[in-house]
């Protein structure tokens, strides 16, 4: 190899380190490891209609067993929902009361009248 082909293959690692260290870089080659990966080890099994039939049912059953269970979580989780609303909107509203100024009733009447 010729001079400059050595030196530019002698700061490739630092390039790439470099391309790599940045959050997108990395996200996209395990997001593309991940799709091989999966399309390797599921390729053939995901297309078989009989395992999403399976999976419906299992689903199914489980949704049946826990549905008391479900029921209550959701309702729970909904329920501190609506208390976080309604918190919230009160500071809201203690932050609109403080923005007003304490004096606005008496600004009005302290400006001398013109005629």
């Amino acid at each position: 190899m010729n001079t400059p082909m050595m030196g530019a293959a002698s700061q490739m690692p630092q390039m790439m380190g470099s391309m790599m260290s940045h959050p997108m870089a990395s996200g996209a080659m395990m997001a593309a490891g991940g799709y091989a990966a999966g399309k390797g080890l599921l390729g053939g099994v995901a297309r078989n209609p009989l395992l999403f039939l399976a999976a419906g049912v299992a689903a199914g059953y489980l949704l049946f067993k826990y549905e008391k269970e479900i029921l209550t979580a959701v309702s729970k989780a909904t329920g501190m929902g609506k208390d976080f609303l309604l918190h919230q909107q009160e500071n809201l509203d203690d932050l609109i009361a403080e923005a007003k100024p304490a004096n606005a009733a008496e600004t009005p009447a302290a400006a001398p009248a013109k005629e």
